[in-house]
């Protein structure tokens, strides 16, 4: 009797759990079972495990084997556990020597003539093993960048089977044949999913997004001023507007204002976007914002995640410590936009389903792009819009008040003139130079939430503000006024102490003033407080 274990990682949503990959062989009539909870691509490996060994060099062992993928009660499912049960059965065989298997976690799927091919989230499945206590890993050549992200462990990428059985057998290690030049590489198909970054409008990295200047969008002081204040604190903004304004354009440059993501951060987004399939190819750590527009027929289990079997990641965790940017909001179906509600406070999404229940990150900005009714035109000067006024009630209706009570920023873009498209106004600020600004303000607030973990002036709860920072005396008479009068609800009160000290941080000051609560107030109501929406006029 033969017996082997190694170990490799099975993915729950963007979480791992180490798995024990056991494999014993008896005398008896040929025959390979599987047990420990597999699905359909698991069980499949048998086939493809045999062939891989086989075309390999190695020799299959004609006796009863049973794998055993422990624990048994963790669902498992992909094809990542393939060089593990290969290595495994080989050690059981006494190929390899089972001693060396014991502390390795492999993961890779295999071919069947024993290539080692890529899978999706290798950066969380790593970073599973680390916490585990694991230092050594196995995968595939081409996401060994990937898995060198985590630190502490020391990793193995692999081309094909026969190199790892000659490494772990102190054997010559084999040369594989290079792919011609020229040709598409058929080992990356195995990174990037059909269907998943383009289905959910994920953008490109920080080169798209600087190629799209802010000066470029004509006019819209008060919506460009907004645009700033949403980047420095990471408040939620709502554009509403007619067509052709720029709505849309001034969220696209949105990312590229953003400060680049910490370390941590960088981690935490990578994960996610692993798991989804949709890591670029030769990039294999994302450090800056990403940016997430889904189509406005997207269903509720696209934008916050969900499926068949375990939960995968939707729009919302795509867009984590990015941008997610919902226009025409209202031709979304009010049941997707009020399932944003609870991952909008918390910062993450919990999903139950009959497999388990999942917890996937979605601290993200949302920006919410509206017309003020069907034909956009209620708003125009001159009356051109036909809608009935039923009509335009039950459109602006489609936003729910407990949703729009989360989002701090509401600005109204006026349609461009004919001068400022002509270009004889001032240019605006450029995205380098609104990018500075933004740095310079969470630079300032970093320093005073530092030791909190908090890290921007959304996150801050509003009695912390109250008490441990509080405004000028007499600052805040105007808001708690409105909270007396229905116009604020309490939670409303809260967000524009926030926005309030954003505007602070931005003007230099060390608290808010009673200018910069009323512009808060200005730009969450829409109502003018008698400011000007300029954040260089406060200093």
């Amino acid at each position: 009797m033969g017996f082997a274990r190694t170990c490799s990682v099975a993915l729950v949503g963007v979480e791992g759990v180490v798995v024990e990959v056991q494999a014993d062989l008896e005398p008896g009539v040929a025959a390979f079972t599987l047990v420990g909870l597999p699905d359909k691509s698991l069980t499949e490996s048998k086939d493809r495990v045999r062939a891989a060994v086989v075309n390999s060099g190695g020799e299959w062992p004609q006796k009863k084997l049973t794998v055993g993928l422990s624990p048994a009660s963790v669902p498992k499912g992909g094809s990542g556990f393939d060089l593990a049960v290969a290595c495994a059965v080989l050690g059981a065989a006494e190929r390899i020597d089972p001693r060396t298997l014991t502390d390795i976690v492999m993961i890779g799927e295999l071919g069947l003539d024993g290539r080692v091919r890529p899978v999706r989230g290798v950066l969380p499945a790593v970073l599973a093993a680390a916490d585990a206590g694991y230092e050594q890993v196995v995968v595939p050549e081409c996401t060994a960048a990937e898995a060198a992200l985590v630190p502490g462990v020391s990793v193995l990428g692999v081309r094909s089977l026969r190199q790892l059985i000659a490494v772990l057998t102190d054997e010559p290690v084999p040369e594989e044949e290079p792919d011609e030049p020229g040709r598409p590489d058929p080992m990356l198909a195995g990174l990037c999913v059909p269907g998943t970054g383009v289905g959910t409008g994920l953008s490109g990295g920080l080169e798209d997004a600087l190629a799209l200047d802010l000066a470029d969008v004509v006019g819209q002081a008060s919506a460009r001023t907004a645009v700033e204040v949403a980047a420095t604190g990471g408040h939620h903004l709502f554009l509403q507007g007619p067509p052709g304004a720029g709505k849309t354009m001034l969220a696209e440059r949105l990312p590229a204002i953003l400060p680049r993501l910490t370390r941590e951060e960088s981690l935490e987004v990578t994960a996610v976007h692993s798991v989804a399939g949709i890591l670029p190819p030769g990039k294999p750590l994302v450090d800056t914002a990403p940016y997430c527009a889904p189509h406005h027929s997207a269903t509720m289990q696209s934008l916050v995640g969900g499926g068949k079997g375990i939960a995968r990641p939707g729009a919302v965790s795509l867009a984590h410590r990015g941008v997610l940017f919902l226009d025409e909001a209202p031709e979304f179906s009010s049941q997707t936009l009020d399932s944003l509600r609870q991952p909008l406070e918390s910062g993450h999404v919990v999903i139950a389903r009959s497999a388990g229940v999942v917890r996937l990150p979605a601290k993200f900005l949302m920006v919410l792009a509206a017309n003020p009714c069907p034909c956009g035109r209620h708003t125009l000067l001159g009356d051109g819009c036909e809608c009935p006024a039923s009509v335009v009630r039950r459109y602006q209706a489609r936003l729910s008040g407990p949703l729009l009570d989360r989002v701090d920023l509401k600005v109204e873009v006026e349609p461009v003139t004919r001068s400022e498209l002509a270009g004889y106004g001032t240019r605006g600020d450029s995205t380098q130079t609104v990018a500075d600004r933004v740095r310079v303000a969470r630079e300032r607030s970093a320093a005073r939430l530092a030791g909190t973990g908090w890290r921007t002036n959304s996150e801050v709860p509003g009695h912390a503000l109250r008490t441990r920072w509080p405004a000028d005396p007499g600052a805040l008479d105007a808001a708690e006024l409105d909270l007396e009068r229905g116009f604020l609800t309490a939670r409303g009160l809260d967000r524009v102490l926030r926005v309030a000290w954003t505007v602070a941080d931005l003007a230099g000051r060390d608290r808010p003033a009673a200018q910069d609560v009323a512009l808060a107030l200005q730009l969450r109501t829409g109502v003018s407080r008698g400011v000007p929406m300029a954040i260089g006029t406060l200093t």
